[in-house]
């Protein structure tokens, strides 16, 4: 298994990319924003995104997006393909993802906004932090791309103050950022997401 840096000839798994992030939204029942196979291929050209292949099978894959010029870093689209779920192959994308990305922006803000549980403990195990969504990105046309998520409703009726998703960022101006997250506080990040989905599957 390799985990890698993209470029133009991993072009060709664009179409299975958006199609396993397609599936995966449907099997969780959760907000995970739609993609074309046009804007995955940016980002393999671009260097700015990691995948993962098992000889020439693709394994998994996740992206780059930076906002506000730069200031601010998403990692995105974090998926693995059914065949390579459960060895840990998420933790090793999430991984060389967030190194590139310090690498080629090492003064921006690395944040993520999940509704994975899963998501939520790979980003403490790298010292992100829970945020407001106030401490995010105000370049709107991140917030755009929330427009096929399934829970966009929520995001407007809030104006874009909270949803279900939960914000969280890595600063790498801030030193009291090398302490990781105690398992506690993810306990409570976990919490508050199995009240938020218990109330909404009562309605």
């Amino acid at each position: 298994m390799r985990v890698v840096i993209a470029d133009q000839s991993h072009s060709k798994y664009a179409e299975i990319i958006c199609q396993t992030i397609d599936e995966a939204a449907l099997v969780r029942g959760t907000g995970i924003a739609k993609r074309k196979p046009e804007y995955i291929i940016t980002k393999l050209e671009n260097g700015n995104a990691v995948i993962a292949l098992d000889g020439d099978q693709f394994a998994g894959f996740c992206y780059i997006e930076a906002w506000s010029h730069g200031k601010f870093v998403a990692n995105s689209g974090l998926i693995v393909h059914p065949n390579y779920r459960g060895i840990g192959l998420a933790k090793q994308i999430k991984k060389v993802v967030f190194e590139h990305s310090r690498t080629k922006f090492p003064n921006a803000k690395i944040f993520s906004i999940t509704t994975g549980l899963a998501v939520m403990k790979l980003n403490s195990e790298l010292s992100y932090k829970p945020v407001t969504f106030s401490e995010l990105t105000e370049d709107q046309s991140f917030w755009n791309g929330c427009q096929t998520c399934k829970n966009y409703d929520v995001l407007q009726r809030t104006q874009q103050k909270m949803c279900l998703c939960t914000g969280m960022l890595y600063d790498p101006n801030k030193k009291s950022q090398n302490i990781k997250i105690k398992g506690k506080v993810f306990q409570r990040l976990k919490r508050i997401k199995e009240s938020i989905f218990l109330k909404k599957d009562k309605k």
